[in-house]
């Protein structure tokens, strides 16, 4: 191979894993990494705050379910993008965050942006390091890339001085194999084990999470629960693995299920506070417990479990169905219908509530039924609080891999940037940004970095003029005087948006969100429809709390 710069390593090595995308904020301790992006057909995409370049790439790697790149530069630009790759490691999405530095040869004089870095990440990356030679790059991006991706995937912290990407590598070679793609199949014991609880079980459920996404899984997924007749709850980017219609899909009688089951399938979602660590009375103390996890420091945490099952989703399901005892279960299934069925009836008075202001529900309903109108292949990101919760009981998900929020983290603010990977790499889908207006004010300004890549989208923000989430709670235990930093303005964010170029509209009535959506969409670029909601709406309807 001829002599090469460092730059130019990184982005030969970046083309044969496949990234078609790098982003990034601009930095000259970077720039040769953008020449030789250039050179090898990679697109930069360059976004207004490093932290909203890693949710990017963050993204990017949940959709891909390979790798998603950033590249910042050196000190503030590390420590902004800090916040994205921790968001990574919470939800084990495989991202690589490249830091420029300064040259070796002025490390520790005090050059400019010089911080230590390599050691800011090892809490929340797989692996933190520095390339010490242009001739290196190759095998250390082969190994970010294998640690990446192997097993629980998770993010990677690669920090490349300015000298290792400018100075050429005689006879560095790019590897032509250097992982594998393997699945990790269950130990047919366990299986075993496994199925001989459920051919006891009378009234088994599964709750089922993001692994089933990233391994491929919904295939396995539906045949297994349709042979045992168990009843499936999805969380995470496992939504969507079942369409709404599934006779086995329940969504809204979840507590009643997994508190009464007698056997409950855990497969790819940890017990976190999303399950109530496995505790009651989410849980019965009495359900045998299958838990299904590709990483084995995860089975049996927070609670004990009867058949701990290490293996990836795709392969522990096949193992499942192939052997699952084919079941009759009419009347439990039947009677976890009738509560889902009166509980959505509960739910569907709320959604056609004509109040002032606009209720959440309302709003949402409208949502789900514009954004599912024929024709349109919605994907929905999620990036708010109670907005979003509400938001997510009632958006109807047809297909797998069309959910994107932040994960266990939390993170606020991965709105704009999570919507501009989705609609990059699927340009043919609706972006929907289920925003509130707290979330809005992090990242927002990325709605003008999707205006400079035409990237069409539509943002609804939810405008309740506080952050909801936090301040209902916080005025029932402390009161109103006591309740400080939790109320905003009403914003017009939809002037933000126009204000860059894109379509924006105001929607005080509950009759005006139809059309407005519609126009929203028929404006063919990013908009902003901001809704002015009731910030007592979550008590009302008795939603306060997580979505799930």
């Amino acid at each position: 191979m001829a002599n090469l710069t460092g730059g130019q390593l990184v982005a030969k090595m970046l083309r044969k894993e496949g990234v078609r995308h790098v982003f990034t904020l601009s930095g000259l301790h970077v720039a040769p990494i953008y020449a030789g992006c250039v050179e090898e057909g990679i697109q930069v995409v360059d976004t207004r705050h490093e932290q909203a370049a890693a949710h990017a790439a963050d993204a990017y790697a949940r959709i891909t379910r390979g790798v998603g790149v950033a590249v910042v530069t050196a000190g503030p630009g590390v420590t902004d993008a800090l916040t994205g790759v921790a968001n990574a490691h919470a939800a084990s999405s495989p991202m690589i965050l490249l830091g420029g530095a300064a040259p070796i040869f002025n490390q520790s004089r005090g050059s400019l942006q010089e911080m230590e870095q390599v050691d800011l990440f090892h809490r929340i990356t797989k692996w933190s390091d520095r390339v010490p030679t242009p001739d290196l790059v190759p095998a250390y991006f082969a190994k970010a890339f294998r640690v990446a991706l192997s097993g629980r995937p998770g993010p990677v912290f690669l920090e490349l001085a300015w000298d290792v990407l400018c100075n050429g590598a005689e006879d560095a070679r790019i590897p032509e194999s250097y992982r594998t793609d393997a699945r990790m199949a269950p130990d047919p014991r366990k299986v075993e084990a496994a199925m001989a609880l459920l051919s006891r079980a009378e009234r088994p459920a599964m709750i089922a999470g993001s692994s089933v996404w990233w391994d491929c899984a919904w295939d396995e997924l539906r045949r297994f629960c349709e042979t045992a007749q168990i009843p499936v709850f999805l969380n995470g980017a496992g939504r969507g693995c079942l369409p709404p219609e599934h006779p086995l899909f329940f969504q809204h009688s979840r507590k009643e299920a997994l508190s009464g089951a007698d056997l409950v399938f855990v497969v790819g979602t940890p017990f976190d506070f999303r399950l109530n660590y496995g505790a009651e009375p989410t849980f019965s103390a009495d359900s045998k417990i299958v838990q299904v996890d590709v990483d084995p420091t995860e089975v049996g945490r927070n609670r004990v479990v009867d058949v701990g099952i290490i293996a990836d989703s795709f392969s522990a399901l096949k193992a499942f169905a192939d052997a699952a005892p084919r079941a009759k279960r009419e009347a439990y299934v039947s009677g976890l219908r009738a509560s889902e069925t009166h509980k959505q009836a509960g739910l569907d008075a709320w959604c056609r509530s004509d109040a002032t202001p606009i209720h959440h529900y309302r709003l949402a309903r409208e949502m789900s039924e514009v954004a599912n109108a024929a024709g349109q292949d919605p994907v929905f990101v999620a990036d708010g609080g109670n907005w979003v919760a509400m938001a997510a009981k009632v958006i109807r998900l047809r297909q797998p891999g069309r959910w994107l929020d932040p994960g266990p983290l939390g993170c606020l603010g991965v709105g704009a940037p999570f919507a501009i990977a989705s609609k990059l790499l699927h340009p043919d889908r609706t972006v929907w940004v289920v925003q509130g207006d707290g979330s809005f004010g992090l990242n927002g300004f990325d709605f003008e970095t999707a205006l400079r890549f035409r990237l069409p989208m539509v943002c609804v923000v939810g405008n309740d003029a506080a952050w909801g989430q936090i301040r209902l709670p916080q005025v029932q235990m402390f009161g109103e005087e006591r309740s400080p930093a939790t109320l905003l303005a009403p914003t017009r964010y939809d002037k933000v948006v126009e204000a860059f170029g894109g379509h924006g509209e105001l929607v005080t009535e509950p009759e005006q969100i139809r059309p407005a959506l519609e126009r929203a969409v028929a404006s063919g670029t990013v908009a902003c429809v901001n809704v002015m909601l009731d910030p007592d709406a979550p008590v009302k309807a008795g939603a306060m709390g997580y979505a799930v």
